[in-house]
């Protein structure tokens, strides 16, 4: 029985509508998604059934206001909710952000009403999935350089380009997508699926996400209705917002990885005998589950209080980074080392580390990579810029 560590009383921070929805989001986890996720990793397929029942427990855009379909409900609670899904698996957590960080987010606070009330409600409910288009082959760190361009015809815009390790994107029904108008400025636009000239292939062979579906997209003349302008954002900013709702709920969700690790290699230590009595009682797994408890502790602490901070609109970008970096670095290390304490059978699906290790390991390369976050906090500090 998972068994979540809190050894700080973080808890009692939480409101009791924190705690009834976390577990709710846990007992669907051990529900629909333990039963099902090693099998899904392990045959590089993407539980797809999971979105529609994702959406009726309220796992997508949570923060927006229910008139378009959300709950309303605070930043803390969303985080919440992530780290209850990337227990599961970073996959489920990933479709979760994607959807509600990079889909719903750009659309509710960029667009206008009418694109609100057209794909909100059903984006919330599971009935629409969505993308994100935002990295290219050779652009990911430096979005600014993308070479994705549209230009205005009498009626549409014509888009051409192409996005590169689209979370969702082979079976996405929309896709905000971030390209360069004719003045070099970056926009973004609602791209819908049938759309002449657009493709999605679907990126295979990988060691990591394996249950989480990766592909491109692709854009060969396509028609974009003017109506799918999003026009309230120009510039860089648009997308970079989403990216640090995004990071914020990574910073959250992996904390749920590392928690996993943790109650698994405790439990097991005190089952697991060698000379005679339970590993537990050796110094060196002492120091290990000492050490990781520690980890988590200060994790909670950080994405808590961040999330606070967010409540009242005062978490800057650079304080989101310091904690996504921080976050998903400590769960890595966790996995790694509740592994070994496992020895041999840790690397069986019969156990949780792998997977969440080889999860880990795209978590803390996408949404800014572990060394760009680190810039980011050096440039917040010193004020002078390592990119340039």
């Amino acid at each position: 029985m998972y068994n979540p560590p809190d050894y700080y009383l973080v808890d009692e921070l939480l409101t009791d509508e924190h705690k009834i929805i976390r577990e709710a989001i846990r007992e669907w986890v051990n529900r629909s998604v333990m039963p099902i996720i090693d099998d899904a990793a392990q045959n590089h397929t993407f539980p797809q059934h999971l979105i529609k029942e994702m959406g009726e427990i309220g796992a997508f855009g949570p923060y927006i206001p229910e008139k378009y379909g959300g709950a309303g409900l605070d930043q803390v609670a969303y985080g919440v909710i992530m780290t209850e899904l990337e227990r599961g698996d970073s996959a489920i957590r990933s479709a979760a952000s994607v959807q509600t960080s990079l889909v719903m987010y750009p659309i509710y606070e960029f667009g206008n009403e009418e694109q609100r009330m057209k794909y909100l409600p059903s984006l919330a409910s599971g009935d629409l999935i969505g993308c994100f288009g935002l990295t290219e082959p050779n652009h990911g760190s430096d979005p600014g350089g993308m070479l994705t361009r549209f230009e205005e015809k009498e009626d549409h815009y014509l888009l051409n380009g192409s996005k590169m390790w689209i979370t969702n994107s082979p079976v996405a029904d929309i896709g905000v997508v971030w390209a360069k108008d004719e003045e070099g400025i970056v926009r973004g636009l609602i791209v819908e699926k049938g759309m002449e000239g657009l493709t999605a292939p679907e990126t295979l062979n990988k060691w990591s996400l394996r249950a989480s579906l990766t592909g491109e997209l692709v854009f060969d003349n396509v028609k974009v209705p003017k109506e799918n302008l999003l026009p309230n954002v120009k510039g860089l900013k648009g997308p970079l917002k989403c990216l640090n709702s995004a990071r914020y709920g990574i910073a959250w969700g992996a904390i749920g990885a590392a928690m996993d690790c943790y109650d698994t290699a405790l439990r097991y230590s005190l089952e697991r005998k060698q000379f005679n009595k339970p590993i537990a009682s050796f110094q060196l797994q002492q120091k290990k589950l000492a050490e990781i408890l520690t980890e988590i502790t200060k994790a909670q602490l950080l994405a808590w209080r961040v999330g606070t901070l967010r409540n009242d609109n005062r978490a800057t970008p650079a304080q989101i980074s310091m904690a996504k970096r921080n976050n998903v670095d400590m769960a890595l290390k966790i996995a790694r080392e509740s592994r070994q304490m496992l020895g041999a059978m840790g690397i069986t699906g019969d156990f949780p580390m792998m997977r969440h290790m080889m999860n880990l390991e795209s978590v803390i390369t996408y949404e800014g990579t572990h060394d760009i976050h680190l810039l980011i906090t050096g440039f917040d500090v010193t004020g002078i810029s390592a990119f340039e």
